[in-house]
């Protein structure tokens, strides 16, 4: 049993609507949470729901998209616990897991989702799962909803159902799965908005990086970029 977890020490925005999020579930199935990046969504929010007693202890299995983030978000989370990965905080992606017989919380890739359920198409021991990251929606998120909500109406009407994103087309998945909308707002920065000029579409890693070094020389702190691939990244 996973117990003694105080959330509020740590100073997340997302804390505020964790009593709001329990109490749904505790007589609700499904749910659309909408929070910005670093709310702590995708990590504190998830640890919280291992002590409640409609998971009757059950595991929850927890959805990300891209391989790195799977491992990132496990190990922050074990983190979090003072526990090893692996042990009550686990991840799984395509040839490296880190689970044990202990495991209570599993980050997996979307497709092993769907492998599970041809194993196992109740996921007896499962209690939620948790779509994060739900922008990023692609075939086998979309399929692996589809057999969640199947196994939900069908077999499991106690299995609960978890989808997370800062952007999402809220209204409408909130029609399809029928489940309310929470949201956290977050930390609120304010934000400058500047247009650099056109970007060279055959070397953008480069030409991006060009174009933000004379920024770091006038504007303190960090800087995110979003890039269309790793070989790209990799030349920023």
């Amino acid at each position: 049993m996973f117990e003694n977890f105080d959330y509020n020490s740590f100073d997340l925005p997302v804390a505020e609507i964790i009593p709001q999020v329990q109490t749904h579930f505790s007589s609700h199935n499904s749910l659309i949470i909408q929070a910005p990046p670093g709310a702590g969504k995708s990590t504190l929010l998830p640890l919280t729901f291992l002590d409640q007693p409609w998971m009757n202890e059950k595991k929850i299995i927890m959805l990300e998209p891209r391989r790195l983030a799977t491992k990132s978000i496990a190990q922050r989370m074990a983190s979090m616990t003072n526990t090893q990965v692996g042990d009550l905080i686990g991840f799984r992606i395509r040839f490296e897991s880190a689970i044990s017989k202990n495991t209570r919380l599993e980050v997996i890739t979307e497709g092993i989702l769907t492998r599970m359920l041809h194993s196992d198409n109740a996921l007896e021991d499962v209690g939620m799962v948790i779509f994060d990251e739900f922008h990023e929606r692609n075939l086998h998120s979309e399929v692996a909803l589809a057999l969640c909500r199947e196994v939900q109406q069908i077999l499991r009407p106690d299995l609960k159902i978890l989808l997370m994103s800062a952007t999402i087309d809220a209204k409408e998945l909130s029609g399809l799965l029928n489940s309310k909308i929470i949201e956290s707002k977050g930390r609120q920065y304010p934000v400058e908005v500047n247009f650099a000029s056109v970007v060279d579409e055959y070397a953008i890693g480069e030409d991006t990086a060009r174009q933000l070094i004379p920024l770091t020389k006038v504007h303190k702190g960090d800087f995110l970029v979003f890039l269309p691939g790793q070989g790209e990244i990799k030349k920023a």
